[in-house]
């Protein structure tokens, strides 16, 4: 049972940075992915960033130049650096590991981030 918790949620201005982590209880399988999710009120989850099975990266286009996934040596942290931070970037964040192997996926309980003057 892989546990995840997230990290560094709060309010920032518009135009401030602010620093997601998510950290695993438990290893994570090498078959694994893992990525970003957030989900503004009234609207449906949505990727943020993520890791592919190549360790290659992909970044929906609201995040792209602004925001940049990174994950520790050990692998069982993963990081969301947001820059440039805008209104309509208040959301819940959410931390997710997806073992494609066994097709599984794991949540965090996420993060709120708020922006506002």
């Amino acid at each position: 049972q892989l546990q995840l918790v997230e990290f560094g949620g709060g309010s920032v201005q518009p135009g401030g940075s602010l620093r997601l982590s998510c950290v695993a209880s438990g290893s994570i399988s090498s078959l694994s992915v893992m990525g970003w999710y957030r989900q503004a009120p009234g609207k449906q989850r949505e990727l943020v960033a993520a890791f592919t099975s190549a360790d290659t990266t992909n970044y929906a286009d609201f995040a792209r130049g602004r925001f940049t996934i990174s994950r520790n040596n050990a692998g069982n942290t993963v990081y969301l650096q947001m820059n440039s931070l805008k209104p309509e970037d208040m959301a819940v964040y959410s931390c997710n590991v997806l073992n494609y192997y066994i097709n599984i996926t794991y949540w965090g309980k996420g993060a709120l981030v708020t922006v506002s003057s």
